[in-house]
């Protein structure tokens, strides 16, 4: 097994190249020049030309591509274009409140995805098509439009929880809790309905094999039938379909950092996108990468510890 994750650690590193410089050929060729951003309108042509040339944008793409990647191996991800600032300094200071949301709700999905689709599984019927109508329902449903709608009546009319904004975990647990409850739930709303249908229909097709039935007769209790040896059997579907929502979380933050003024990632990614700011974005996409990557070895290990066939086959 650990031959297996060396290996695929090692084929990561393709993967961080190829990803890396089509983002920079993208957002080069994408129409924008930060020298106007950053003197703002009514200077001539000609110092905007000096000042990309002082920031290194004159230099054939290639080049560009260059320096900056020199820099990743010597553990710099560059400098800002717009704000001069180192960005693994900027990067250190968003990235807690992306990692924070993604695991809140990553976690929120799980436990209530497997509950809920646990419940349908077993005591089939109007839950069984609940469960179907709210994954239609959540999939149709914008989440930044659940957001606001959370913030109107949780936020702004009950005052139970913030509208908006961060607190880190260091400064005030309670405060970081209560900060992340609203986002958690508007980013995990699909992710929920989704597991529990997956859930649902996994439990389903296992509770019906032959084994069980077996198992059934053997005398064993209705928890230890459940638990045991039905969810441990449905679960590698269950667990493919949480790493996808769990990536796909990652692309949601975007939204859901500007609808709660999250500082996190997601609206960092927007402002340099805005601004043009190349090595930002560079560095955004290289963590969010290596986010992807953790995430993947993370199911492969899970594949391993509940089907002991792949430890045999990696």
């Amino acid at each position: 097994m650990a031959r297996y994750l060396l290996r695929r650690l090692l084929l990561s590193v393709p993967l961080l190249f190829v990803v890396s410089i089509l983002t920079f050929l993208m957002v080069a060729i994408v129409p924008g020049d930060p020298a106007v951003r950053i003197l703002g309108a009514g200077h001539t042509a000609a110092e905007y030309q000096a000042l990309d040339a002082k920031l290194g944008l004159t230099a054939p793409l290639l080049v560009q591509y260059w320096h900056w990647a020199d820099g990743v191996l010597h553990g710099t991800l560059g400098t800002s274009l717009f704000t001069d600032q180192p960005v693994t300094g900027e990067l250190a200071q968003r990235l807690p409140a992306t990692v924070w949301l993604v695991i809140g709700a990553t976690l929120v999905t799980v436990v209530a995805g497997v509950a809920l689709g646990l419940a349908s599984a077993v005591w089939r019927g109007p839950l069984g098509r609940v469960v179907d109508a709210a994954s239609w329902v959540a999939f149709a449903v914008p989440n930044f439009w659940l957001g606001l709608v959370l913030i109107e009546f949780v936020a702004v009319r009950a005052h139970l929880l913030p509208s908006s904004g961060f607190v880190p975990l260091g400064q005030d647990p309670g405060a970081w809790l209560r900060s992340l409850i609203l986002p958690v739930l508007t980013l995990a709303a699909v992710g929920v309905t989704g597991i529990a249908k997956q859930t649902r229909d996994s439990m389903a097709e296992v509770l019906g094999r032959e084994f069980m039935a077996a198992l059934r007769m053997a005398g064993l209790s209705r928890r230890a039938l459940l638990l045991r040896h039905a969810l441990r059997n449905a679960a590698i579907p269950v667990v493919t379909a949480a790493g996808l929502f769990a990536i796909a979380m990652l692309g949601g933050t975007i939204l859901v950092e500007q609808v709660f003024v999250l500082p996190g990632m997601g609206s960092l990614v927007v402002q340099a996108a805005t601004d043009h700011d190349l090595p930002v974005i560079e560095g955004a996409v290289l963590y969010f990468t290596v986010i992807v990557i953790a995430v993947n070895l993370l199911i492969d290990l899970s594949y391993a510890w509940l089907n002991p066939k792949v430890r045999v086959t990696a």
